[in-house]
């Protein structure tokens, strides 16, 4: 069974969710490291860091939660 895609605003939020934390907390960690290379290169191993990261680890655990409260919605209407 196929379901639905999830509507853009929930999209645009879970997306949302896991860029601006892991975004920050990699600036964070590699701020010192980054500062050293060309901007260019700061930003496209930054962005591949977080991309890979909310791709592969975030957005499969918030739709699972994501699916989970909307099953708890239907379960209680």
């Amino acid at each position: 069974m196929q379901t639905a895609p999830p509507p853009r605003h929930h999209m645009a939020l879970m997306i949302w969710l896991s860029v601006f934390p892991t975004l920050t907390v990699l600036e964070l960690l590699f701020h010192s490291w980054l500062t050293k290379l060309p901007m260019v290169v700061q930003t496209l191993l930054l962005s591949a860091a977080v991309v890979l990261t909310v791709v592969y680890v975030l957005m499969p655990r918030l739709q699972k939660i994501r699916g989970r409260l909307l099953s708890r919605e239907r379960r209680g209407a």
